[in-house]
């Protein structure tokens, strides 16, 4: 929908600021279209924070190779998407909140555009802005969840601490959000005064095709592979039989990288698997895609709920694991070098191409807590260097799940590496390949 101009000959265009974070899209991108009818020009902005690069508290950077060029890509692909409507991204590098306060000073925005993120980083960061420019006008919408936060059948501080609870009530109580259409029109563009030392240029020979067996950034590239997944390959009537294999490209969805960077939201990926269902067929597979989808959800808001102690060692139980940090058991885990087979060819897949089965992390998780008794947060840390679908809250969210001080009634969860190993890579194909 076309904004109709608001401004008088001599009177000052309205000026908007929206800043992509997690949701790297034009389609269901909601808190952009919201912006866009409020103002009369428009700057779209992409922080690459330097925090991202420098190590933290474990020692490892926060984004490693593989998943910054995915970031990339997708940015590329966005490019590419928004030069028909006349604009490009504005991609900073440095302190993101020192670029903002100096592009909110300097330019006379009158509007700042985001779309809300639970993560308690990124929740404080639009804090401290609201904080500073407390009369800026900010839009903030959701179309990150499948819920808004108004949709829930209860308040944070009241969302249960265990999955099945949640995913009960949620079920009886409310459906997934319809997605909106892609954005068509966006206002003149707006391009503010920045020092050359800031910008970040990126890279048109970063951008590849989606093919499949391999990851590329951007919405065209995630949403061809939903369209292929779905009624191309129709794999999601065995979606429940095969989700569990270690290297099956069709096993699972694969969708994860995209929905991390926003490339993709939950609620087009729901929206499509109901044509699928309503075209093709419905069965306990098509509803396990949503089982999954929910248990994204659920973290994405008890992270909410819990704010800091999603990154404590004792998580959000009362006591702490009987677990230590050995910086040469770390290593030896990282390195895929444990002496435990499976273990040690999953991590060598991870570190070679940024990403593993939900299967392989939950095996990987397990034997760094419980054969290996480290400090989780250390694996939890080594994921977020390495997964290009990395997510705060599902990453951090499942390792306090394994640790046995998160959202399980059990102390610990613990699997026979063994009989894993013997389940899912009887031949030895698996490991054969990343071992040799």
């Amino acid at each position: 929908m076309k904004k109709s101009s608001s401004t008088t000959p001599n009177q000052k265009p309205k000026r908007g600021l929206f800043w992509f974070r997690n949701d790297l899209r034009l389609t269901d991108q909601v808190a952009l279209a919201s912006l866009s009818q409020k103002v009369d020009e428009l700057t779209l902005l992409y922080i690459i924070d330097d925090s991202c690069f420098i190590p933290n508290a474990y020692g490892v950077q926060p984004v490693g190779e593989h998943r910054f060029n995915f970031i990339l890509e997708s940015l590329e692909d966005l490019n590419e998407q928004l030069a028909p409507l006349g604009h490009s991204i504005l991609a900073l590098k440095g302190q993101a909140a020192e670029i903002l306060v100096a592009l909110l000073a300097n330019d006379d925005f009158d509007c700042l555009g985001v779309t809300h993120c639970g993560g308690y980083n990124e929740s404080k960061q639009i804090d401290a802005v609201m904080k500073f420019f407390p009369n800026l006008d900010m839009v903030i919408e959701e179309s990150n969840t499948l819920f808004n936060q108004s949709d829930l059948p209860f308040v944070l501080s009241q969302i249960p601490d265990v999955f099945t609870p949640f995913k009960q009530k949620i079920e009886k109580s409310i459906t997934p959000r319809t997605p909106i259409e892609k954005i068509s029109f966006l206002p003149t563009q707006f391009v503010p005064h920045v020092k050359e030392t800031c910008k970040f240029t990126l890279n048109r020979y970063l951008k590849k095709s989606q093919v499949e067996g391999a990851f590329t950034g951007g919405e065209m590239a995630a949403l061809s592979h939903l369209n292929a997944y779905l009624f191309e390959w129709r794999a999601a009537q065995t979606y429940k039989e095969t989700r569990n294999a270690l290297e099956h490209w069709r096993g699972s969805t694969k969708l994860s990288p995209w929905l991390a960077v926003g490339a993709i939201s939950p609620r087009t990926i729901m929206q499509q698997v109901k044509l699928f269902e309503r075209n093709i067929i419905e069965n306990d597979s098509t509803y396990w895609i949503y089982f999954e989808l929910l248990w994204r959800e659920y973290f994405s808001w008890l992270q909410q709920k819990y704010g800091p102690k999603w990154f404590q060692f004792s998580g959000i139980r009362p006591g702490s694991p009987n677990t230590i940090h050995d910086p040469h058991v770390f290593i030896s885990w990282c390195n895929g070098e444990t002496g435990y087979p499976i273990v040690d060819a999953c991590m060598r897949q991870l570190a070679q191409t940024g990403y593993v089965s939900n299967r392989g992390r939950q095996l990987v998780a397990s034997c760094f807590v419980n054969e290996l008794r480290q400090d989780w947060r250390y694996g939890a840390a080594w994921f977020e260097h390495h997964l290009i679908d990395y997510d705060v809250a599902s990453n951090w969210g499942n390792w306090l799940y394994l640790a046995g001080v998160g959202t399980d009634s059990r102390e610990h969860r613990k699997f026979n590496l063994q009989k894993q190993t013997e389940i899912f890579d009887p031949t030895g194909e698996f490991r054969s390949k990343w071992l040799s």
